[in-house]
């Protein structure tokens, strides 16, 4: 298994960049893929024209950009870069900006950096080990955080909760699990997240609808691709819903499914109010 942390050096981790706008945020975290040997300033450039054209749903929580483009020549090896900007700067979200940090990912194909993004999103979605990340003092602190290590900045991740359960699984405290939609069997459900390329940020809300569907005891009955805007649409029958952004949904249109809207793909509460509104329960 691919971690976080292998796909991560600390040479590609930098800390309170001066940065005037989006773009300059984005350029900073490609400066890093092409210095630690992951990609060509090509490749920056297409993250940014990403972004120009599908809009800002690379953000894809509350002050967190998921930078990234299509595999490409521009691509030269499977790499991230971590950016904590000195500013936040605005990417035009309208729930999640500012953004005060952007990681980046240039990947030379759609899946070996899979579970690497899971765990980055479980690690985002622990309350504490997102505070720690993004007030550790140095690159080597973000590392060791990312590792599963402690620093003086705070603790690891699942030092004091299982990694991904610091917020509650149900919107309201107290609501009941739900009643599986389906009879006990294979997985025959399914549930689209989509991005503009299918490699990314989709991969961050698959995971954590992957948690509650888990802690409903649905894993068995539903299942979650994660995929891009044109193939969404070839799939859109074989779906009971599409999840994805606000920019995402606008660019789907009507495919034929629910296209429901998730603003923050890194909690877990609001993948639960957002599949219970799907099946009505």
């Amino acid at each position: 298994m691919v971690s976080v942390s292998d796909l991560l050096p600390v040479e590609a981790i930098r800390l309170d960049v001066a940065a005037d706008d989006w773009r300059a945020a984005i350029g900073a975290a490609g400066e890093l893929l092409v210095a630690t040997g992951s990609s060509t300033d090509a490749y920056t450039a297409e993250m940014i024209r990403n972004v120009v054209d599908a809009g800002p749903y690379i953000v894809v929580a509350p002050g967190f950009a998921f930078a990234h483009a299509r595999p490409s020549p521009a691509v030269l090896r499977t790499g991230m870069s971590w950016v904590r900007l000195a500013r936040p700067v605005e990417f035009g979200h309208g729930t999640n900006d500012p953004v005060d940090l952007v990681v980046a990912l240039a990947a030379d194909d759609a899946s070996a950096h899979t579970e690497a993004m899971a765990s980055l999103a479980r690690l985002l979605a622990d309350q504490d080990t997102a505070l720690a990340l993004r007030g550790a003092a140095t690159p080597a602190a973000v590392h060791a955080l990312l590792s599963g290590g402690r620093t003086a900045a705070g603790p690891g991740p699942g030092s004091a909760a299982t990694p991904g359960s610091a917020e509650p699984v149900s919107a309201e405290p107290g609501t009941a699990v739900p009643e599986a939609p389906l009879a006990a069997g294979p997985a025959v459900h399914k549930i689209l997240t989509v991005c503009g390329n299918g490699l990314g940020t989709s991969l961050f809300l698959k995971n954590t609808l992957e948690q509650v569907l888990e802690r409903w005891g649905w894993s068995r009955h539903v299942t979650v691709e994660a995929t891009d805007t044109i193939s969404a649409k070839g799939k859109a029958s074989e779906a009971v819903a599409v999840l994805t952004s606000r920019e995402i949904a606008k660019a789907l249109g009507d495919i034929g499914i629910p296209v429901k809207v998730v603003d923050d793909f890194t909690s877990t509460t609001e993948a639960d109010r957002v599949l219970r509104d799907t099946y009505d329960v």
